[in-house]
């Protein structure tokens, strides 16, 4: 959700870009929808709150790639958008974009109550308690961008908001306080979820050592590994200014070349890798995503339109 410079491309290169984004926006897309349909198609799946928080980080990624390929192409399309529209699309993709690392948290502790605590787990990890949480999720990651447009409301004059903007976060909000505020909620947010991480996943390491159960050992390493890369996938995004930065003054006449790939390497691809990193360790998960799919295409065949 990170700004460019507003360099015009050549229609070629223009064309082949949105081609690629829009295209990988599609199959990403349609994997996680294949994702969330394996998910619905069996009720077990339902009353685990692991595998609740699982498909809303899905659901999350979904909505995270819409929003973020649909503002990519609008820079091509139509590099100037009514302030309001784009302050719509810019709350929902900043909201999208903190609840991530912070859905990761959740899926931590749900794993360190199951781990650490498993005869309360049951009762502590309740469907209802977990869309409960995902609602939180929802208000807390929606802070930030009320408190930007609460900003905006007080120091732009309301005809801004009518006027047609390019449609950055830097543009829509480009005053000191909102650089304050993005810093420090980024800063809260990745402090929060990287102690929770480490905390509960030193308790899962120390558990599974103490029960002498080398198989658990082994499944508790994997998956700090496997929240650790995943996060650091949605820490990308943080640094990208910084790669900017770096690479500008020494590539000016590829900078849009550039723009492209980092935006393509910690905007699109990771949305791509963090549910499937889930999805395809995920045993049951796996199976009855093999068995659905596979017998809805056993049936087409059988009985064709």
């Amino acid at each position: 959700m990170n700004s460019t410079n507003l360099i015009v491309d050549s229609y070629e290169e223009a064309f082949a870009k949105n081609i690629v984004i829009v295209s990988l926006g599609l199959i990403i897309n349609f994997i996680n929808g294949m994702l969330m349909v394996t998910f619905f198609s069996n009720p077990m799946f339902s009353r685990d709150s692991r595998y609740i928080l699982y498909i809303h980080l899905v659901f999350n990624d979904m909505l995270m790639i819409c929003i973020s390929v649909t503002l990519y192409v609008l820079t091509y399309v139509s590099p100037l958008v009514n302030a309001s529209l784009c302050c719509v699309l810019v709350f929902l993709g900043t909201t999208t974009f903190m609840i991530t690392p912070l859905n990761l948290a959740g899926m931590a502790i749900e794993r360190f109550i199951a781990i650490c605590k498993p005869l309360h787990h049951s009762q502590i990890c309740t469907p209802r308690r977990t869309h409960i949480f995902i609602c939180l999720l929802w208000v807390i990651g929606a802070i930030r961008s009320i408190t930007d447009v609460i900003i905006s409301l007080l120091t732009q004059p309301v005809s801004f908001f009518r006027s047609f903007i390019p449609c950055y976060p830097n543009y829509l909000f480009p005053s000191k306080s909102h650089q304050y505020n993005t810093i420090a909620s980024q800063v809260i947010c990745m402090s929060l979820v990287w102690i929770i991480l480490i905390y509960t996943y030193c308790r899962v390491l120390f558990t599974a050592r103490k029960a002498d159960s080398k198989g658990s050992a082994n499944k508790a390493r994997s998956t700090i590994l496997l929240h650790g890369v995943q996060l650091l996938l949605c820490m990308l995004s943080y640094i990208t200014p910084f790669m900017f930065m770096i690479t500008t003054p020494f590539f000016r006449l590829h900078q849009t070349k550039i723009t492209f790939c980092i935006y393509l390497f910690t905007n699109i691809l990771p949305r791509l890798l963090s549910p499937l990193i889930y999805g395809v360790r995920d045993q049951k998960f796996v199976k009855q995503m093999k068995e659905y799919f596979t017998c809805n295409i056993v049936i087409v065949k059988i009985v064709p339109s």
